[in-house]
């Protein structure tokens, strides 16, 4: 009878002696011509061998899936002695790293794995790895020979995915405009409102201040003159917006009182300060001489402009008027008395529908009578009103009169709202108390304006607001500002 192989002859994973008897512990040396595991091979992938520990058996090791109900599993572990083979673990990892030798699930030579019991620590061989208590998860086994798994993203500021909207701290979205506008800056915090601020002086235009800039190099700025900051106050008045387009009627009862030249005066102040669009139109039917203070660059006149029907944009305007060197645009009457005495209400009408299209403030010269054709379509589409008066108790009855006529006629709100201009006709003083007339219409109008005499205006001819006196040019600023004042109010009363 020969005898039984020792356990360290026989090859490893054969099946051992009978259940009833006792088992010998298992060398860890091969047997002759025995295939056994290399342990350098664990070594390689980072592991260990099957007989120590596998790092995925330690502590915090991936991630644990759920603990199974009941005590050790079966196939759980590497080698189960005393069920006579090798178990692998579960997963479809186990087949993933095969070495030469090894038996799998279904080969010839695998043994047959029984059901699953307890195994006693006493009875587990050297290098046997216990199964996990039902209290702990069991470790999904390493992928060796698979790509490194890229990590889990991080969390964003309040734990939500990337790729979904991040929300600040008042609950808007990073990087979108919160609603309602730009946040204001709360209470207590800093604002770009409070950064303080030092700007610069002006330099000053004239005088010993202008002298003193210029003689230091720019090194001592005495800064602007009372009377230079008061002319700028007066153009910032000019300048101010208008709503829609602003028409103005200049008219008198009696003639020769500078009618005409006043309207010449107050546009040119408009379109030199202002950067619109100013046109003068001349609707006086006593042979008009308004195109007479421009240079003249066409034939047309108000019966042209309507005769046209390609008015279509400002271009097809300009061709019918004539510009002052101020950038006042004239549309001139007609020539012929007995064409210009047809001119009536309607087709003044016509003329205002075309010009408010293209004009910002309009300026109508009116003729001397209150009863003509146009007049009742001028007071009608009018916004302000100046009235010319002369320095003279004539001139003075005169105005009062047709400020008397306007307010029984309908016109209240233009005789409140109007502006009185009392010319000076000749050097020094005059001969009638100025400032009692000026009393007189102040009690009845909103303002009253003296325009000094200027040897320039007195010529009759082209005007040039370069050639006008200081103190004359001054009253024009100050008249302009005045009505300029009443842009701001909303006059829109159009008629068709």
């Amino acid at each position: 009878m020969s005898a039984e192989p020792q356990p360290s002859e026989r090859p490893w994973g054969a099946p051992g002696p009978a259940q009833g008897g006792h088992r010998a512990p298992v060398s860890d040396q091969p047997a002759p011509g025995e295939v056994r595991r290399d342990p350098g091979v664990f070594a390689q992938q980072g592991g260990q061998a099957p007989g120590g520990e596998m790092p995925w058996t330690q502590a915090g090791y991936g991630t644990q899936p759920p603990a199974p109900p009941n005590g050790p599993q079966p196939g759980y572990g590497y080698a189960d002695q005393r069920q006579g083979g090798y178990a692998p673990a579960p997963g479809p990892d186990a087949n993933a790293y095969h070495i030469p030798g090894d038996r799998r699930p279904g080969e010839p030579g695998y043994p047959t794995q029984s059901g699953p019991g307890t195994v006693e620590p006493a009875n587990n061989p050297p290098g046997f790895v216990a199964p996990p208590a039902a209290d702990q998860q069991p470790p999904a086994p390493p992928s060796w020979n698979q790509g490194a798994q890229p990590p889990a993203p991080p969390q964003g500021p309040t734990g939500e995915s990337w790729g979904r909207p991040q929300h600040g701290p008042a609950g808007e979205s990073w990087g979108q405009q919160p609603q309602g506008g730009p946040r204001q800056p709360q209470q207590g915090q800093p604002s770009l409102d409070d950064v303080p601020l030092r700007r610069a002086k002006k330099s000053p235009g004239s005088g010993w201040r202008k002298a003193v800039h210029h003689m230091s190099g720019g090194a001592i700025n005495p800064g602007m003159s009372a009377e230079e900051l008061r002319l700028q106050e007066l153009v910032a008045r000019i300048r101010q917006p208008v709503r829609g387009d602003y028409r103005i009627a200049v008219l008198s009862l009696k003639g020769g009182v500078g009618k005409t030249t006043t309207t010449m005066g107050l546009g040119s102040i408009f379109a030199s300060v202002r950067g619109d669009r100013v046109i003068a139109v001349d609707a006086n039917p006593d042979f008009g001489t308004l195109s007479q203070r421009v240079p003249l660059q066409t034939r047309s006149t108000v019966r042209d402009l309507l005769l046209d029907p390609s008015i279509e944009r400002y271009s097809d305007v300009r061709r019918h008027t004539s510009q002052a060197t101020s950038r006042l645009e004239v549309l001139a009457s007609e020539r012929d008395p007995a064409a210009s005495e047809a001119f009536n209400d309607e087709e003044y009408r016509a003329v205002a529908r075309i010009l408010q299209r293209y004009y910002n403030i309009i300026l109508t010269d009116c003729g001397t009578g209150l009863m003509h054709s146009a007049m009742a379509g001028v007071l009608d589409l009018a916004h302000s009103l100046v009235l010319i008066s002369s320095a003279a108790i004539d001139g003075a009855r005169s105005a009062a009169a047709t400020l008397d006529w306007l307010s029984l006629h309908g016109h209240d709100h233009l005789v409140r709202n109007a502006v009185v201009v009392i010319n000076l006709p000749r050097e020094g003083s005059p001969n009638v108390g100025v400032q009692q007339l000026r009393e007189y219409f102040l009690s009845r109008c909103r303002a009253v304006h003296i325009i000094p005499y200027d040897a320039h205006l007195s010529e009759g001819a082209e005007i040039d607001l370069h050639r006008l006196s200081k103190q004359a040019k001054r009253a024009y600023v100050e008249l302009a500002a005045t009505v300029a004042d009443e842009f701001s109010v909303d006059h829109r009363r159009f008629h068709s």
